[in-house]
């Protein structure tokens, strides 16, 4: 996706919380589970993102290997989010309040040597959403008419 497409979120006015999301010609639902009043009828917003950053991890690593052609057969990336208190956090810069952390562990199945490996591990770190969601943010909100 082009920094210039549009992405789209909307209430789907079907259930408390579900969500019909676009972006170009693909559409999707997104709810929250039903332990905190949704329908549980598609991911929840966290879900989404680790899946963004489990794609593109697996997407980069990809490209990587192919351009060495590397040996590497398939990816697999899991991901989970907490929080955590901020003090027990050693490598953040902020010790108040709670921090989020997301765990992600990445299989590579192939015939890959050690030193590949590692390599591919750093190359994860580098992937564009990894990059995004370690730098500065800043999101700017305005309300559009009616």
């Amino acid at each position: 996706m082009s920094t210039a497409e549009m992405v789209s979120v909307t209430e789907s006015l079907t259930g408390r919380f579900m969500q019909t999301a676009q972006s170009g010609r693909h559409v999707f639902t997104l709810d929250e589970p039903m332990d905190i009043g949704g329908n549980d009828a598609g991911p929840g917003p966290y879900d989404l993102l680790l899946m963004s950053l489990g794609a593109c991890t697996s997407m980069t690593l990809r490209m990587y290997a192919d351009s060495k052609k590397w040996p590497l057969q398939r990816v697999s990336v899991q991901l989970r989010h907490h929080k955590i208190h901020a003090e027990d956090c050693a490598q953040c810069d902020t010790k108040v309040d709670m921090v989020d952390e997301i765990i992600r562990d990445i299989q590579l199945i192939g015939d890959l040597s050690d030193e590949q490996r590692l390599r591919l591990l750093e190359i994860a770190n580098k992937c564009p959403v990894h990059r995004t969601l370690m730098s500065e943010i800043r999101i700017q909100t305005q309300l559009l008419g009616v």
